[in-house]
């Protein structure tokens, strides 16, 4: 091991929990010891030692148009001489609102934060505030952040540790989170039956990529349209990693069902710390300070977040590459199973758009239950396999995989190569 890279790992060690400041980076669903990334351009990685990466993981979504796109370094150089926080409103903020407003379908107002757990969080707030009633519905091993309401059966790092809930997270807020699986309307329809005046949301993922990818099955999504109607609930769409990926707008357009909140991020920070939750008027008044449900934040609507997601989300609709992303993908998808079937390897890619996984499971991947009977011994062979080859993987089997405009042909052709000898490998 490079002794570079052991002192970082060593010094991360004794000064963050567990080494690291996000648990998935820790490469305990895989095994063996970080790596520490240096910079980043394009589609690659460059670890402390030098040593040149192609990147599947992008930030974990936000670098849709690769690593440092020249137009958004531009407009961050220029706002850095401007200043870095102010405190107060700025118009590069509300013209970032406005743009995020005129391509999501259906929402009205928006509030920019900080996080993907912000913006859930206080989703789910507005969503209680509004309809005066305690409970949600969260669907098991789909994640939303680490707020207390959604830590119960989570996915994500929690999946990967066999952790699915957390510790500090109290009796009381586990009683008002309801479980349902993800797919599985009919459970849906049996929380509402039961609880038909107490619940206040349902949070959704309208792509599941915190199990690793798993599409909405025909129906699942329209059908939750349905029940949050008939029962005045709240039907809140987590598009903090779908968002301006999966499609034009998100997967609310792309899969043609209107939620009545949606939470977004990665993207819309262009690689910044930025969120938002955004809903329709009747309920976005209800927060402060319109209305009674408070929530601020004093790095909110941060310059140089703002400037970087405004950045790009302009450069995106210039190029508009979601026709493009699926094409790429598609071949992508198409080569790792013929080289897993090459191998003698059983597999499932699961991919909607851009984002995909790589399930070792001889069955379809179509919730949580068949996620987690993928082989995840076989999947961290897989990945270090990929990563001596130059290739950065997630680091655990219940993550999704991304791809950006980068990522030519060349490099996917070198990438389904690389994965036949990775499969061959399995065992």
């Amino acid at each position: 091991m490079n002794s570079q890279k052991a002192s970082w790992w060593n010094r991360a060690l004794k000064v963050l929990p567990g080494g690291v400041d996000s648990p998935v980076r820790a490469f305990g669903g895989v095994g063996g010891e970080p790596i520490f990334i240096r910079s980043a351009e394009g589609a690659y990685l460059f670890d402390d030692s030098g040593k040149r990466y192609i990147d599947f993981i992008l930030s974990w979504g936000p670098m849709i148009l690769g690593h440092n796109p020249p137009q958004e370094i531009a407009a961050l150089k220029d706002q850095l001489t401007r200043g870095l926080s102010f405190g107060t409103g700025t118009d590069s903020e509300v013209e970032l609102a406005e743009f995020i407003l005129s391509k999501i379908p259906g929402m009205s107002k928006i509030r920019l934060v900080n996080s993907g757990t912000e913006a859930t969080m206080s989703a789910i707030r507005v969503a209680r505030g509004a309809t005066n009633r305690n409970k949600i519905i969260k669907f098991r091993g789909c994640y939303h952040g680490h707020g207390d309401s959604f830590l119960i059966q989570a996915g994500s790092g929690a999946l990967t540790h066999g952790t699915p809930s957390s510790l500090g997270v109290t009796p009381g807020v586990a009683e008002d989170t309801l479980i349902a699986d993800y797919n599985h309307l009919e459970e849906v329809e049996a929380l509402f039956a039961s609880h038909p005046s107490d619940i206040a949301a349902v949070i959704v993922e309208p792509v599941a990529g915190n199990m690793g990818v798993v599409p909405p099955c025909e129906g699942f999504l329209e059908g939750l349209r349905i029940l949050c109607t008939k029962y005045s609930s709240v039907l809140i769409f987590d598009e903090v990693m779908t968002g301006f990926r999966v499609f034009d707008g998100g997967a609310a357009k792309r899969f043609n069902v209107q939620p009545d909140m949606i939470t977004l991020g990665k993207i819309v920070g262009g690689g910044m710390p930025l969120a938002a939750y955004s809903g329709r008027e009747e309920l976005m008044d209800n927060v402060s300070p319109l209305g009674k449900v408070y929530q601020a934040g004093t790095l909110s609507g941060n310059p140089m977040a703002v400037t970087a997601g405004l950045s790009l989300l302009k450069l995106l609709y210039e190029i508009r590459p979601w026709m493009a992303l699926e094409a790429s993908g598609a071949i992508l998808e198409a080569g790792l199973l013929d080289a897993a079937k090459t191998a003698g390897v059983s597999v499932q890619i699961n991919r909607v758009g851009s984002m995909f996984t790589v399930f070792f499971s001889e069955a379809p991947v179509i919730d949580t239950e068949s996620a987690l009977k993928a082989d995840p011994k076989k999947f961290a062979q897989f990945f270090h396999s990929m990563l001596d080859d130059g290739f950065f993987f997630p680091p655990s089997q219940f993550e999704s995989a991304f791809i950006s405009t980068e990522h030519t042909d060349e490099i996917m052709e070198k990438a389904i190569k690389s994965a036949l000898q990775a499969f061959k490998k399995v065992k």
